[in-house]
């Protein structure tokens, strides 16, 4: 592992990222708004469980493709931005998923799903992983490189994850007040798909 001075510059660097506003925390907290609390923190979890896939594919130099073949890279951010703007406008169209007992029980593992797909559609995690671990990893370490890219890229995914949940209780704090009223669920709802819609976006036009 990297020396004790490494570790806490890495710590730190890793806490400013997490709770800088971001995508994720704004797709969390549009989940929230969407769905619930409860679908807010299972598209938290989602998000995390996909991060996973980033870091090992940085940990064994799988994502070094991206930057390798431009091509590759284009062909998931598009898909990943396609795939935003569609759940963001299936949720507009469809009737609160809050309000049967059914869609109480959906609406959270769709939340999930949709959400672990997201996550691993987005290679700007992948790039952000690979040009951000290797900075903090030690090469003269007992463990080897894999070990320690692993074992960082875990801290740095528990950590914006951390972020994120805080995003859903805010948010949700929001849709407790609001529950009451019809209206005001529709207009959650609305804004929560229109964030995605907005993600999507984004996602399709940045470079």
């Amino acid at each position: 592992m990297p020396s004790i001075e490494l570790f806490l510059a890495f710590l730190a660097a890793t806490a400013v990222f997490a709770y800088m506003p971001g995508p994720a925390m704004i797709y969390a907290a549009a989940q929230t708004l969407a769905r619930g609390r409860r679908a807010g923190f299972m598209a938290a979890l989602g998000i995390h469980i996909g991060g996973y896939a980033h870091v090992i594919a940085a940990a064994f130099g799988l994502s070094v493709v991206f930057t390798l073949v431009p091509a590759a890279y284009l062909a998931v951010k598009l898909a990943g931005a396609a795939y935003l703007i569609w759940l963001g406008i299936t949720i507009i169209i469809r009737r609160n998923e809050t309000q049967t007992g059914v869609a109480k029980t959906k609406s959270p593992r769709r939340a999930f799903m949709e959400s672990v797909l997201v996550e691993v559609l987005n290679p700007k995690t992948a790039i952000f992983f690979i040009a951000f671990l290797p900075q903090f990893a030690d090469p003269a370490a007992s463990l080897p490189l894999w070990a320690q890219l692993m074992i960082l890229g875990t801290i740095v995914n528990l950590t914006f994850s951390s972020a994120d949940i805080f995003c859903v209780y805010f948010a949700g704090a929001v849709v407790d007040r609001l529950r009451r009223s019809s209206r005001a669920q529709r207009v959650t709802r609305y804004l929560g798909g229109s964030l995605m819609i907005g993600l999507g976006g984004k996602l399709a036009l940045d470079n």
